[in-house]
């Protein structure tokens, strides 16, 4: 195995033709397979909430990680690219307080100073671009 989890994931992904099947979904088909994406995400979710264990926990965070990267690359977004434009943006971010979301444990927060910029994925959606 590598430490490239993108990689590890297209190259699943192309063991198992899951590419080369949704490259021939129509739109409608598109759609009903983000909605099983989703349910899927929501699943691997409740799992996490659900954990009995710390191998439980660290099992179904993987398992987020898996089918998030997973999604991203059966729909054709370059997932390292969108990764590097968050991470920057986010570094970006200063230490603050955020009203809207509660803190109780006092760590550090992160906020978007004045000027702050999302990121763009405008040429980075992939068929995404199919559903909107």
């Amino acid at each position: 195995m590598s430490k490239n989890w993108v990689k590890d994931i297209a190259q699943m992904h192309e063991k198992y033709g899951v590419n080369e099947k949704v490259n021939q979904f129509d739109n409608e088909k598109l759609v009903e397979f983000a909605r099983f994406r989703i349910k899927f995400l929501e699943e691997e979710m409740n799992e996490l909430k659900t954990a009995k264990t710390a191998e439980d926990v660290v099992d179904a965070l993987v398992d987020l990680c898996v089918v998030a990267i997973g999604t991203l690359d059966s729909f054709g977004v370059d997932a390292n690219k969108a990764w590097n434009r968050v991470h920057n943006a986010n570094m970006k971010k200063e230490v603050g307080v955020k009203e809207s979301r509660p803190n109780p444990l006092g760590l550090p927060d992160l906020v978007k100073p004045k000027g702050w910029r999302a990121p763009s994925h405008k040429n980075n959606v992939g068929m995404f671009s199919k559903l909107f």
